[in-house]
């Protein structure tokens, strides 16, 4: 049998991060971070579990960068929805509702996420993480029609503060409240963007097929060294 090229060598590599990257966001949102070992996510992923520690090092890091390549693909998906749109005020309202709809449908996920940015670590920088900011910064700077480097960091805080009251166990603040808030700070007019379902149960959606944002397509913006031999 002759040797794989290197071009299929690396769509299997790509395939394989993949494959960790979508059942960690699974496992987690259905087992919690801590009951979540690294040998569950490779046994999902159907992947050696040697083979984990070459992409990411650590749990941590892997968790984060498999949910910010949920929130990136999230997002990119509200913003190209049809009907497609150049409307920056609908564009910056559908981006406010992708962020509060993950808290609202997927409650355990982003909560553990959280308290993991709330750790030494902080952020991972990693592609799905750079990503995430790209398209957040490029809506904030085309809603505002300026470059002011305040503007991307601030709507950062305000998704971030926004998730995170929603998920405060035992006191969480409704997501009605917390996106009029938000859309009065930006001027939005509420029948913008497509708001989470207000009237349906935290989490009711968490069992919806994952595959779409874990697509080994042309999309993907992951970079990562060539695997070592044997691995």
């Amino acid at each position: 049998m002759s040797p794989r090229s290197a071009s299929v060598n690396e769509e299997l590599r790509r395939r394989s991060r993949e494959r960790l990257l979508q059942a960690a966001v699974e496992l987690v949102g259905e087992r919690g971070f801590e009951a979540t070992t690294l040998g569950d996510i490779a046994d999902r992923a159907g992947s050696a579990r040697g083979l984990v520690s070459y992409y990411f090092p650590g749990k941590r890091q892997l968790v984060q960068s498999a949910v910010h390549r949920l929130m990136h693909r999230t997002l990119e998906e509200a913003l190209e929805r049809e009907p497609r749109t150049t409307d920056e005020r609908e564009r910056m309202a559908r981006a406010i509702d992708a962020i509060l709809g993950l808290a609202h449908d997927r409650p355990v996920l982003m909560r553990q996420h959280m308290a993991g940015l709330l750790q030494g670590e902080g952020f991972v920088q990693c592609p799905e993480q750079r990503r995430l900011a790209e398209l957040l910064g490029e809506t904030i700077a085309r809603y505002k029609s300026g470059n002011d480097p305040s503007d991307y960091p601030m709507l950062r805080a305000l998704l971030m503060g926004a998730v995170y009251a929603a998920l405060v166990p035992g006191v969480p603040m409704p997501i009605p409240v917390l996106r009029t808030e938000l859309f009065e700070r930006y001027g939005l007019d509420w029948e913008l963007g497509v708001p989470p379902e207000t009237g349906s149960t935290p989490g009711a959606a968490a069992d919806m097929d994952l595959s779409r944002f874990f697509a080994t397509d042309d999309r993907s913006t992951d970079q990562h060294p060539a695997e070592p031999t044997g691995a």
